[in-house]
Parts: C-alpha cells; structure tokens; sequence
C-alpha cells in the first residue's frame, strides 16, 4: 500500500507568483472588508472614527504650525496647506501599519493554507484607501469654503496618490518580513509613524527647510531622504500649482528613496516568505 505526501508550498519560488496574486483577488476584498468591519464593529460611533481620526491629525498640525508660524504660501490658507498633507500622511501611516504587522495578524491563516503572502499586506492597504477617500471629502469641503479651486494641476493627483501607497507598500514589506522572525519590530512601528509625522512636511512646508539657509546642506539631504516629501510637495503642488512650487532636487531624492524601498521590501519579502509558516 503506497502512502501519498502532500506538501504546501509557500510558492516564493513559482514562476506563477505574480499571475497567483490575480488569481486570489477574491481573497484580497475579502480581507479587505473583513477588515474594515472589525475595526468599527465594536466601537460606539462606528464608522464616524474615520471622520473624527483625520480631524483631530488635521486639527493638530495646523494648530504646532501657527503656534511655530510655519511659512504659508501667500493666497493658500494655513488650513488647505495642512489638509492637503494631512491626507497623504494618513494614508500612508495607516498602510505602513497594517502592512508591518499583517503578517503576525494572520499568522492563523500563514500556516494553514497557501496564497501569495503578499496580499495580506496589500489588503491592508485597500482599508487604508477607504479612510482616505474620507479624508478627501473632508479636504473638499475645506477647498469648498475657502473658494479655493485647484488649476489643471489637480490631474497629477493619482499619480502622488499611487506614489504614497508605493512608499507604505516598500517599508510594510521590508518591516512585515523582518516582523516574523524578530518581534520586537512590532514595538517599532508606531514609533517610526509617530516620529515620521514631525520630520515629514505636514504642520510646516518644504519651502521652510530648502530655503533656509541656516540648515545645513546635509541636513536637507537626510530630510530629502524621506519618501513622504515627494509625497506631500507633490499633493500640495497637484491642489495649489504655481503657489507652491516643488523643490526638483530634494523632489527627486525623495522619490529615489521611495523606488528603492519599494524594490528592497519586495526582494526581501519574497526572499523571506517560504519560511514564514515555519517561523510563525
């Protein structure tokens, strides 16, 4: 009597992984709404913690910004200028977050079944672009009150949407990856999210730092470094145009930084993947 042996592979070696992650689609929005409905299922106010949330980010940062008095473009109202990075900044926080710590969520799911690993961190960010989607609407209304309507601009708005959504998906990955076998990244993370808002350009403007100066050059080299700067300079320069020009070399450093961590975090993570259910 012959015994068979079924194996599951985790699949970082297939030749089909990429056409695997079309395949699962279904996973990917069943994941997605799963986890949008546990995380207002059990609260009070439900879904209004989606408004609330970019509220009180929004409310903020425009408050340390006048308290610091933070450079605003003339004819662009301190408001507009905070909402429009505030929104960027959301998305990619709540992303970056999810995306880390995805694997170690559904560490249940890693070691019972194949599917490409990579959707459980991209599911991640289809609820991150639901809490944006609201935050636009609040970033509408603000526009709308201040009688401030974007120029042709506005058309390169999905392409800095698609730019921060890349950055998130570049760091979660590399951090997801590293999440399994060393825990105490989990610890990590909000304070990367925490200390990340005051170096990236949300209360305060680019203009404050590359024009300055009295900063040093290499200083302005290291913030450069961070990929929400293209980010944010690129949202603001899509709602407001010639009233807050892009600084190009510390744009393109920024958006260097953010292709090369998107590449590092999925060589990792796909290095790393076929181990996950073993470590898990």
């Amino acid at each position: 009597m012959s015994h068979h042996r079924i194996v599951i592979s985790p699949g970082a070696r297939s030749k089909h992984y990429w056409s695997d992650l079309w395949r699962y689609r279904g996973l990917l929005g069943f994941l997605a709404w799963r986890d949008v409905m546990v995380r207002y299922k059990q609260t009070s106010i439900g879904v209004l913690w989606a408004v609330i949330r970019p509220l009180l980010t929004l409310s903020a940062m425009w408050f340390i910004g006048w308290l610091f008095g933070a450079g605003v473009p003339e004819g662009v109202p301190r408001i507009l200028l905070v909402a429009a990075a505030t929104m960027p900044w959301q998305l990619f926080a709540s992303a970056f977050d999810g995306a880390a710590n995805s694997m170690i969520a559904n560490s249940n799911l890693v070691t019972k079944v194949y599917f490409p690993r990579m959707i459980l961190p991209f599911s991640t960010v289809l609820v991150s672009l639901i809490d944006m989607a609201v935050a636009l609407l609040i970033l509408v209304v603000l526009m709308l009150f201040h009688a401030h309507l974007p120029g042709p601009e506005i058309l390169l708005l999905p392409v800095f949407l698609v730019q921060a959504i890349l950055a998130a998906l570049g760091t979660g990955l590399f951090i997801a990856a590293l999440n399994v076998k060393y825990r105490d990244f989990r610890y990590i993370v909000p304070f990367v999210v925490q200390f990340g808002l005051y170096i990236t350009p949300v209360a305060f403007s680019s203009s404050d730092v590359f024009g300055n100066p009295s900063i040093p050059e290499v200083l302005k080299f290291i913030y450069a470094c961070n990929p929400m700067v293209a980010v944010i300079d690129g949202f603001r320069f899509s709602l407001f145009g010639g009233d807050l020009p892009i600084h190009w070399p510390g744009f393109l450093t920024s958006l260097t930084m953010c292709v090369l961590l998107l590449v590092l975090g999925v060589r990792y993570f796909r290095r790393t993947e076929k181990g996950f259910a073993d470590i898990i």
